[in-house]
């Protein structure tokens, strides 16, 4: 793997399940078995990425499950709990043409039409509408606006690290 191909953190390990060392585990992927297509997996270790070898996976009902190679108790299981899970941005399919990975959004500043700086993205919330980009405002306060393209957001300039947006701020905002 090349070291100019960045890490992305997919998933977290949240804890231990039964007595021959699974592990449970939130995926951040949609849907969230889609965690277990990837591979090879990396697990957070000391502050690095290691491969991990997954020996088998689950789905129990809402949780998803799955076992290490080599770990086989809870014991050697619980050193990983709160490891987050990640791939490197080569094993992610391309986009099409207006489509965007949320972690390519975040941390990018958000400009109204009057080319206001709004903030940064902080996090992008699913909703059951539609995706809302959270930006930490100027003000220390958070602006929710709609992901929804060419409506609410006009233009994503990945290189200039820059969103523009259609969005009125209110008067207290703006201070």
């Amino acid at each position: 793997m090349q070291e100019n191909d960045p890490s992305i953190v997919i998933g977290r390990i949240s804890g231990v399940y039964g007595v021959r060392g699974w592990l449970k585990l939130n995926s951040y992927t949609r849907p969230k078995e889609n965690i277990f297509n990837y591979s090879p997996l990396l697990i957070g270790v000391d502050k690095r990425w290691q491969e991990m070898k997954v020996e088998d996976t689950q789905l129990r009902g809402q949780r998803l499950l799955f076992k290490m190679f080599g770990i086989d108790n809870p014991e050697d299981a619980r050193e990983f709990i709160q490891s987050d899970i990640a791939i490197k941005r080569s094993q992610l399919p391309p986009l099409k043409d207006g489509e965007y990975y949320w972690h390519d959004l975040i941390g990018l500043d958000v400009f109204n039409q009057d080319e206001v700086l709004l903030g940064k993205i902080k996090e992008i919330v699913e909703t059951g509408a539609n995706d809302v980009l959270v930006i930490n405002a100027k003000s220390n306060r958070k602006i929710l606006i709609p992901l929804v393209m060419d409506v609410y957001v006009k233009q994503v300039d990945l290189l200039n690290k820059i969103v523009r947006v259609d969005w009125q701020l209110e008067d207290d905002v703006s201070t």
